[in-house]
């Protein structure tokens, strides 16, 4: 199961498919006893696009066997021993994707010319995903983090590994010269391959970058590189050789401490927005705005979820279900936002008071 969406997969995942290009949506649930109902909804959902498929006059039997050949395959991958919030199939003559999500998504079945990616988009963003690079003088790990754990990445040819005669990391640690490994030449190449490979995983997937390591280390690799000039240091040795739960637990309060910081931020912006008359909450007038790119800021309580009917450019409450209901209004409006160059941020619930759980600030 896929978790990790960089651009590079999201702009391949939109590309027009030969119709019928089907996508599967269904809540999973982390934890028993809610997980016991996980296998039947997944099997029903799979049934329904079937029956789908076979009532649909567009769809040749031809190109119907295959989809449901894909649709099958795509099932036999889904682990649903670690699943997250939310999980969706992807489906198409050729191919198949599975998708694990951290955000609750509706139940549906959409058969179009592209993959619905909006709820992808919407995870995306909420779990705020980032990189840790572990950083030590024999070996520099990559982790990929999200809104409750890390896992080893192997993006750009991690994790890196020196070896040289004679050379004991962790002895060095022990007897109290670890510095010299970090003045030593064939450290510093070392440190600058690490710097330049994670300079290429930057590229191709932007997200926040926390390193760790021996202060000395922190220190060469910045003086080496470029990295993590731009990156928030965690001065904390021996993780690179460590597992993500050691990981995770040295990076949690730094986390902690951001997402504070962030979420005051963001209450200040719409704080001055309200006084620049810019300021725009409650879901008829974000869609309205995000549907005319005039979305700068999007804030979004974490929790936050409503089901609509769109009546001729406004918006009312539905119930799921609901001929025409949207289901997934606020990932739509997460994802035009960002189509649109807005920045998204996800609060904590309540955060954002009589604004009903979503507020933006306006660029005119």
């Amino acid at each position: 199961m896929e978790h990790a969406l960089s651009p590079a997969t999201l702009a391949e995942l939109r590309r027009p498919r030969p119709y019928p290009a089907v996508s599967v949506l269904t809540p999973t649930h982390r934890r028993e006893p809610e997980s016991g109902q996980d296998p039947v909804r997944l099997r029903n959902v799979v049934t329904e696009a079937r029956r789908r498929l076979e009532s649909d006059p567009a769809v040749t039997r031809e190109r119907r066997n295959e989809v449901v050949a894909q649709l099958d395959r795509a099932l036999a991958e889904v682990d649903l021993t670690h699943t997250e919030d939310g999980l969706a199939i992807f489906a198409a003559p050729g191919e198949h994707q599975v998708w694990s999500l951290a955000r609750a998504v509706p139940e549906r079945v959409v058969l179009s010319d592209t993959f619905l990616t909006r709820n992808l988009v919407a995870a995306q963003v909420a779990e705020r995903s980032f990189w840790v690079l572990s950083v030590s003088a024999d070996l520099v790990t990559l982790w990929s983090g999200g809104e409750d754990r890390v896992l080893r990445d192997r993006s750009g040819g991690f994790p890196l590994e020196r070896r040289r005669q004679n050379f004991d990391a962790e002895r060095q640690m022990q007897i109290g010269d670890l510095k010299s490994a970090f003045r030593d030449e064939g450290t510093r190449q070392f440190l600058r391959e690490a710097d330049t490979a994670m300079s290429a995983v930057l590229r191709e997937q932007p997200r926040p970058l926390y390193v760790t390591g021996e202060q000395a280390a922190l220190a060469l690799l910045d003086e080496v590189g470029s990295v993590a000039k731009c990156a928030v240091h965690v001065p904390r040795g021996g993780l690179a050789h460590a597992g993500p739960e050691a990981v995770w637990q040295a990076l949690r309060p730094v986390l902690e401490a951001e997402a504070r910081k962030g979420a005051t931020a963001v209450a200040e912006e719409l704080t001055s927005a309200r006084g620049h008359r810019t300021y725009a909450a409650g879901l008829d007038e974000l869609w309205q705005s995000a549907r005319e790119g005039r979305v700068r800021l999007l804030a979004v309580e974490e929790n936050y979820r409503a089901t609509v009917s769109d009546l001729g450019g406004h918006l009312l409450p539905a119930m799921p279900g609901d001929l025409d209901a949207r289901e997934d209004i606020v990932d739509e409006i997460v994802e035009q936002c960002l189509e649109t160059g807005a920045e998204v941020r996800f609060v904590p619930d309540g955060a954002l008071g009589d604004a009903n759980g979503i507020a933006g600030v306006l660029r005119y």
